[in-house]
């Protein structure tokens, strides 16, 4: 397993399949799991050990409120952490933003905006592409097409 994606309630479930779907796509090896940061701390803390035994490379972690669970999963690896600020409450996930990307020395959550599963996915693959010149190359063919069709689209009528 090159990744995993953890996300702290079963609602964040369609935000975090964005991040599977990209890797997927790249057909790269990931788990997914629902760990609450707060409910059940002992089960994060094993499924994380667990998941460094089995050669994970970098952690996505989805999280909403006060979204603690990329932090807290940072605080039990030194391996990259990617966090997802995710759109719950009254606050349009400002909330989860900054508790995630206000982390204290040496502890850092690398964020991405709220919702933006896919873009965490997208990091985790130039993450795993430093030490994978095959992947860095398909990364880079995949932006040079997403280049171009965007291009294509430039010139409009209005």
């Amino acid at each position: 397993m090159d990744v995993a994606i953890f996300f702290g309630s079963k609602s964040d479930t369609e935000v975090m399949k964005k991040a599977a779907g990209v890797l997927k796509e790249f057909g790269i090896d990931y788990k997914a799991f629902v760990i609450s940061a707060h409910r059940a701390p002992e089960a994060l803390r094993e499924t994380v050990k667990k998941a460094e035994s089995q050669g994970v490379k970098v952690f996505i972690a989805g999280a909403g409120l006060a979204a603690h669970l990329p932090g807290v999963i940072a605080s039990m690896t030194s391996l990259p952490v990617i966090g997802v600020p995710i759109l719950s409450g009254g606050l349009g996930g400002l909330d989860a933003l900054l508790a995630i990307v206000q982390m204290p020395k040496p502890v850092p959550v690398a964020t991405v905006g709220i919702n933006n599963a896919a873009n965490a996915a997208f990091l985790a693959l130039e993450i795993l592409a430093t030490g994978d010149e095959t992947l860095k190359n398909r990364l880079s063919e995949y932006k040079k097409k997403t280049a171009e069709e965007f291009s294509a689209d430039a010139e409009i009528e209005i």
